[in-house]
């Protein structure tokens, strides 16, 4: 699903303006963002977010563990966070609820994370 594609891009896209056209493209304007460690409302709150987790796991990325099961405006899929090619440092799972187009929340849930 290419919303769920663009979605992770974002939170792999280094270049501040870059990643905030993304976040700007992906998400609702009152698109919220809900995980174990974080709970943050509108584009601005994400993309702090999202600059956060870079900073804390730079060198990183994000990519698709398998592929995204969608029906109706949901979307699920697992992702890990780990080098290019190498075994993942974090595994997560999310659920993405999507109106006209654009993700309008995303509930996320850690499955592995560092010690």
């Amino acid at each position: 699903m290419q919303l769920i594609e663009k979605y992770l891009e974002s939170w792999n896209t280094a270049d501040p303006a870059l990643r905030r056209k993304l976040i700007d493209e992906v998400w609702a304007a009152d698109g919220t963002y809900t995980d174990p460690l974080a709970e943050v409302t509108g584009p601005d709150q994400i993309d702090a977010l999202v600059a956060g987790v870079r900073q804390q796991f730079g060198g990183l990325e994000f990519s698709l563990a398998g592929p995204v099961d969608a029906h109706h405006d949901l979307a699920r899929f697992t992702w890990h966070l780990g080098p290019r090619g190498g075994e993942p440092v974090v595994v997560g799972f999310d659920v993405a609820v999507i109106a006209d187009g654009r993700i309008r929340h995303v509930l996320g849930f850690l499955d592995k994370v560092p010690a």
